[in-house]
């Protein structure tokens, strides 16, 4: 008798946690963000940094693109200067625009560094307008 009561209090402290935690990750799975560009998330220190140093040295690094069915995939050199760039691009990038899905990859053998720019339906779109593409 002992067990069971102890399994059942052991639900009942346990359950109400496990629920809890589910509908969280549900509602935060449901927000949709807007296909625009918040500016305003970032400082006006950072804001500057992103758009009018970051930004331009990215583009002017950057070695080739590749087209994917739901965004672009851009190529950089597998540099430790390029990647420092390009993380604090992506922090940034992911607080103003934040339905983009942004992943960092490097390819083996020591191939290069690229930066996946993804996301739900309109987000190639979204990309091609912002880089004139």
């Amino acid at each position: 008798m002992k067990k069971i009561f102890s399994f059942i209090t052991a639900i009942a402290v346990i359950a109400p946690v496990a629920i809890s935690a589910t509908s969280e990750h549900s509602s935060q799975t449901e927000h949709v963000s807007p296909f625009a560009c918040n500016a305003l998330a970032l400082s006006p220190e950072v804001r500057k940094r992103h758009f009018e140093e970051l930004g331009p040295a990215l583009l002017k690094l950057k070695k080739s693109m590749r087209e994917l069915p739901d965004g672009y995939e851009l190529e950089f050199p597998a540099d430790n200067k390029t990647y420092q760039l390009l993380t604090e691009w992506a922090f940034q990038e992911r607080l103003c625009c934040p339905f983009f899905e942004i992943d960092l990859r490097f390819d083996r053998e020591n191939g290069p560094l690229w930066l996946r720019l993804t996301g739900r339906p309109g987000t190639k779109d979204f990309i091609k307008m912002e880089l004139g593409i």
